[in-house]
């Protein structure tokens, strides 16, 4: 029999950026998983997705909630100087809005719908009536939310270098600077999306779950020097979030329970505030956060991502191998932990997973 070692570095601090997909985190610390695995975990609020980045690379966080493509692209050197990054787990899968101002959506008569490439083409048709190009925001250059905008204008036969301005902004800006008229719009991870929609300071056009249908979105980020340095730790903290994917999964309550800890001041806040619900694998957005289908790292799933960070070093003189693919988002640790894990319950080495009580601190 294989047991789950205790962990050799018991206290860490894990990054995260405000948005619903840091929810397995979340479940994690305040329902006790991260607890009953030996771990205390603090969870530290990022305000940017570069700001994250190099703390993880400095060793100033343990790990953190990643953009997907952010672990390929710190390993690549792409952003910043090159630091072996892997992803051990997948926290979501979809997830991203993109939204036009409602004063831009109402010009191009731009709305939601079945064929994502209407609103594009509505568009591209108010294009010459508009007093300047569009400002649209994503969250960081080796992003989902930036591949997903530039295909989300190619459905439509624009130009990102010449019909439309992008920006970066974080994804908390996000929606008071459309209010602000400083953006015409922006693709993000919720709540951000149906936030500005909420206010009606825009209008979703478009989804991730749309263009990239079951693309892994946010990824755990660790070093490799770190999961190399603390096998026993990562292992404890895949099984944690193993199982806040598993209480989540198991009964409709625990989404609602899993909103009210979101909406904690050191998590999302007020940004939730206009949900009535976590709302999970719903339409339009169809975020998946349990089960693992969603959770185990795929390299087949992460490939679809990789081709454009592939394009960005082939301007560059350089080229993707699937070597360093495979690398970043390979199972073993996943699958290693939770045979371990298995292992250990059937001896019954671990208490049961714990019911979180009536007071969300």
């Amino acid at each position: 029999m294989t047991f789950l070692p205790d962990a050799e570095r018991p206290d860490l601090t894990l990054g995260f950026v405000p948005l619903l997909d840091a929810a397995l985190l979340v479940i994690a610390r305040e329902a006790g998983f991260f607890a009953d695995q030996g771990l205390d975990v603090t969870l530290a609020r990022q305000n940017t997705w570069s700001a994250l980045r190099d703390k993880v690379a400095a060793g100033l966080l343990d790990g953190a909630q990643m953009l997907a493509p952010m672990p390929l692209a710190m390993s690549l050197g792409l952003g910043r100087a090159p630091c072996e990054t892997l992803a051990p787990v997948t926290l979501s899968r979809n997830g991203n809005a993109l939204v036009l101002a409602e004063r831009l959506a109402e010009a191009s008569h731009a709305h939601l719908a079945v064929d994502p490439a209407r609103g594009a083409r509505a568009l591209a048709a108010a294009l010459p009536t508009l007093p300047r190009p569009p400002r649209l925001a994503m969250v960081y250059p080796y992003s989902c939310q930036h591949y997903q905008l530039r295909h989300w204008l190619d459905l439509g036969g624009l130009d990102p270098q010449r019909d439309v301005e992008l920006v970066v902004l974080p994804p908390p800006r996000m929606v008071e600077a459309m209010e602000a008229g400083e953006i015409d719009g922006f693709c993000v991870g919720e709540p951000w999306g149906s936030l500005a929609q909420h206010r009606g300071a825009g209008r979703i056009v478009a989804t991730g779950a749309q263009l990239w249908p079951e693309a892994p979105e946010k990824v755990l980020g660790v070093t490799r020097s770190w999961a190399r340095c603390y096998p026993a730790t990562l292992a404890r903290l895949i099984v944690a979030l193993q199982r806040a994917g598993d209480w989540l999964a198991a009964d409709p309550g625990h989404a609602r329970r899993t909103l009210e800890w979101l909406a904690l001041p050191p998590y999302l806040d007020r940004s939730v505030a206009h949900l009535s619900r976590l709302p999970l694998n719903e339409t339009p957005i169809r975020q998946r956060l349990c089960g693992s289908e969603v959770l185990r790292p795929d390299p087949q799933a992460a490939a679809s991502v990789a081709e454009h960070l592939d394009q960005a070093l082939r301007r560059e003189g350089r080229r993707l191998d699937l070597a360093s693919l495979r690398a970043c988002h390979d199972p073993v640790h996943y699958d290693r932990a939770l045979h371990q894990a298995g292992a250990e319950d059937t001896e019954g080495g671990t208490p049961p997973a714990p019911q979180p009580d009536s007071n969300p601190m």
